[in-house]
């Protein structure tokens, strides 16, 4: 295991070919990344969110792929933390699926930009978060290469499945699974130690893709956000989601209103998760699939209201 620069992360070796870049932190913004290493090329899943961290990240891997050089980056999804420093990548294949390319746009980079720059509450919110990230002078690389379902690669002799399985975090979430070294890469359907926040959903189809993963032949689990884990951490995380989904849905059905809903769903061990106000978009995600006419929460709305819930919180004694 070696410290990276600044302890911004750590490169993990986890053995038969496969590595894991994890962040210092699971919060906003700070994701993972991983490496494969065959023996003439490697494939890199994932870029990190602007180009200082992701320069840093590619330093650390340098001893490991000087002999096998990245030759393919497979970006899990549309997040700027999982896609912004394919510049620095250019001379690779990018894949992606076909869903999550559609997303990828420099009007990503200029709308946080922007947002970091606004006065008020939401500019408060957003340099809170995103204040430490140097988003200059990124220019959005996308994808060379798109796929639907499920495409195979050989990485100098290591097979690679990349595999479909959204909607559910977003709208274009595929895994990266290493067979030989029984190990997948799940990008964002995993926060280990956050609580997972549903930008596209349905919840329920985040449910399937956690059961794609549990589904196959499985030891090493590496997460978009926190640390490595195993199918317990796969396991916990879909129950949060279950949980999550049965408990808006009966507030639906009962007819109570959005805000009473998020504020007496009890969130229980799950609570000690950071980032628990994510509950918020997850209820608004289940009303919005119950009802098409719900209105979806502007950017600034839910950032504010994530905000003042978690402002309030107080973890549930155990």
């Amino acid at each position: 295991m070696r410290q990276g620069p600044c302890g911004h992360g750590r490169l993990h070796e986890l053995g038969n070919a496969c590595y894991a870049w994890v962040a210092h932190e699971a919060g906003w913004g700070y994701s993972n990344a991983g490496l494969i290493v065959g023996e003439s090329s490697s494939l890199l899943v994932d870029t990190l969110f602007d180009l200082n961290l992701t320069a840093a990240m590619l330093a650390e891997m340098a001893s490991v792929t000087r002999d096998s050089p990245i030759s393919t980056v497979v970006n899990t999804h549309a997040n700027g933390d999982h896609y912004f420093g394919n510049q620095l990548l250019g001379h690779a294949e990018i894949i992606a699926s076909v869903n999550a390319a559609a997303h990828m746009s420099q009007s990503d980079v200029e709308s946080l930009r922007a947002d970091l720059q606004a006065p008020g509450v939401h500019g408060d919110n957003v340099r809170r978060l995103f204040g430490g990230f140097d988003f200059d002078g990124i220019t959005i690389t996308p994808p060379t290469r798109t796929f639907e379902g499920e495409i195979r690669l050989d990485i100098g002799g290591v097979e690679v499945h990349c595999i479909t399985v959204g909607p559910a975090h977003t709208d274009g979430d595929i895994i990266v699974y290493v067979p030989s070294a029984r190990t997948v890469y799940a990008g964002d359907l995993l926060f280990i130690g956050a609580t997972p926040v549903a930008w596209a959903g349905p919840i329920s189809g985040w449910v399937k893709a956690c059961d794609r993963i549990l589904d196959l032949d499985v030891e090493t689990v590496v997460p978009g956000h926190g640390p490595v884990t195993d199918k317990a951490g796969v396991q916990e995380t879909q129950a949060y989601l279950a949980y999550v989904e049965r408990a808006a849905t009966e507030c639906f059905n009962q007819g109570r209103p959005f805000e009473e809903a998020v504020a007496g769903i009890p969130l229980g061990r799950f609570g000690v998760w950071s980032e628990p106000g994510r509950l918020v978009q997850n209820v608004a995600n289940v009303y919005q699939h119950l009802d098409p006419a719900f209105p979806r929460l502007s950017h600034i709305d839910v950032m504010k209201r994530m905000g003042d819930f978690e402002a309030d919180f107080v973890p549930e004694e155990s």
